[in-house]
């Protein structure tokens, strides 16, 4: 069984002198660096070659066997977290480890290390230890929230979908919450059938049924009049596509359809471990987009919970109908700030890529900061218009809009504008549409399950709210 959720076991508290120290150089500062080392360990990474390239790392040999390792930062200036990640990659299983010289920012280099150290093993029988690094009490506790959240989203993303299926998900997300003293409500059956159409809708292919996770938190610093935040997540735990059926290649990597859930989860538990002085709701639409006699069909219309009749244009493109009953839910609570996260459209990474999540909002300065805090914390986001032209594009001959246009362009930007139907003007959204997946292992990023814009939508809310850049 995977357990979720999980302590970052690359990390132990302990004195400094009990582990073994690794640096970090810059091309520039490496021949300041080799003055300061022994001789003959000068010497071996002379002749090794070692140049101080980006996530090249060697190890300093001594008398009593390894007494050393150097990290390559490359020549670009700022270098983010995930390149300190090289580091847990090439030590030994199962080494002490503390950070030495050449760290300019601790708390980066202990996510990093955190980031690097990740490896989905549950369901291996022999894993492979990590590294462990050092460090003191309490050390490092931003750099630790980001990286525990970071795993949890991960674990989420890589887990097989046969044994991660809706009523899983929610429950994993239930108990991640209650950890950190949250209690939340599952719904189901009935009482989902009535409350969340869409996503009924959406499920009903599926022998798995559909699950909604909601949960409501206030920090202690908070008051009744404290800004609401809204995080909603789409949870699509795997998507066949339903009629509109994917290919076989289509469907490698749908157990990653639910990532938006996992990083607006993630994304909660660092803002409630920081206690920021808010209000926090959180809404995840866990489902299974399948083929069945009862899975929903290519111009079906569905009523949605705002009234609002949709068309079924195409039944693979079921995100935006699982996000549409949360959004208007959220929306009615009237918060300071809704923001969404959703594997949502492949337009999106033909524009963007795999490593840029794509914006949207209605609010420039909102996203403004989002933007600075994304470049900042190096978990970066690119914004796309929400450009109303093609808010046309939605109609229909037989209900209020469809859910797709068919028109081949603008994919992403049409899916966002589909799901700004549901939010009033005055409710200030920001829209992320990622991929959630390294497609291969890069330092700090593994192959698998990724968390994206989660870090920067943490750092971005923290000014916001905490730092009064906005009013609620």
């Amino acid at each position: 069984m995977v357990t979720f959720d999980r302590d970052l076991d690359c990390l132990v508290e302990g004195l400094a002198e009990h582990g073994t120290p690794a640096h970090a150089v810059t091309p520039a500062g490496l021949e300041a660096f080799l003055a300061g080392l022994p001789p003959a360990q000068a010497a071996f990474l002379r002749q090794t070659g070692f140049a101080g390239k980006a996530g090249a790392v060697a190890l300093l040999p001594g008398e009593a066997g390894i007494e050393g390792a150097v990290l390559g930062l490359g020549e670009q200036a700022g270098v983010g977290p995930e390149i300190f990640g090289a580091l847990p990659r090439a030590l030994p299983a199962g080494s002490r480890w503390r950070l030495g010289s050449g760290f300019a920012d601790p708390e980066m280099a202990v996510l990093g290390w955190c980031l690097g150290a990740y490896r989905f093993d549950a369901l291996r029988q022999a894993p492979r230890p990590a590294p462990v690094l050092v460090l003191g009490a309490g050390e490092a506790p931003v750099a630790r929230s980001a990286a525990r959240a970071t795993w949890l989203v991960r674990d989420l993303v890589n887990c097989p979908a046969n044994l991660l299926g809706p009523a899983e998900l929610a429950n994993a997300a239930a108990a991640a919450l209650a950890a950190r003293g949250v209690a939340a409500t599952v719904i189901a059956d009935d009482a989902l059938d009535r409350a969340y159409p869409t996503i009924a809708a959406v499920g009903r292919g599926s022998a798995r049924k559909p699950r909604v996770l909601t949960a409501h938190w206030q920090g202690s610093g908070a008051g009744p009049e404290s800004p609401l935040v809204s995080l909603c997540g789409k949870g699509v735990c795997f998507d066949t596509g339903g009629y509109d059926l994917k290919t076989a290649s289509g469907m490698l990597r749908m157990k990653k359809d639910m990532a938006g859930a996992a990083t607006a989860l993630g994304l909660a538990c660092m803002i409630i471990e920081a206690d920021l002085p808010l209000r926090l709701a959180l809404r995840l639409g866990c489902v299974e987009n399948s083929v069945s006699g009862d899975a929903m069909r290519p111009l079906d219309v569905i009523t949605t919970r705002r009234g609002l009749r949709v068309e079924v244009g195409n039944t693979d493109a079921e995100g935006r109908l699982v996000l549409c009953d949360l959004l208007a839910e959220a929306a009615d609570e009237h918060p300071a700030l809704l923001a969404d996260f959703a594997t949502l459209t492949g337009a999106a990474r033909v524009a963007l890529g795999p490593d840029l999540p794509a914006l949207f909002s209605n609010d420039d300065a909102a996203a403004g900061i989002v933007l600075a805090a994304a470049e900042r914390e190096h978990d970066f986001v690119y914004r796309l218009p929400l450009w109303s032209s093609y808010d046309l594009w939605l109609e229909s001959n037989v209900a209020d809009l469809n859910n797709v246009s068919d028109k081949p362009h603008a994919g992403a930007i049409v899916a966002a504008l589909f799901l700004q139907r549901f939010i009033p003007a005055s409710c200030r959204w920001l829209h992320f549409d990622v991929y959630g997946w390294n497609d291969q292992s890069r330092p700090g990023r593994p192959e698998g399950g990724e968390a994206q814009a989660m870090r920067a939508v943490f750092a971005g809310v923290r000014m916001m709210f905490a730092d009064g850049r906005v009013s609620s």
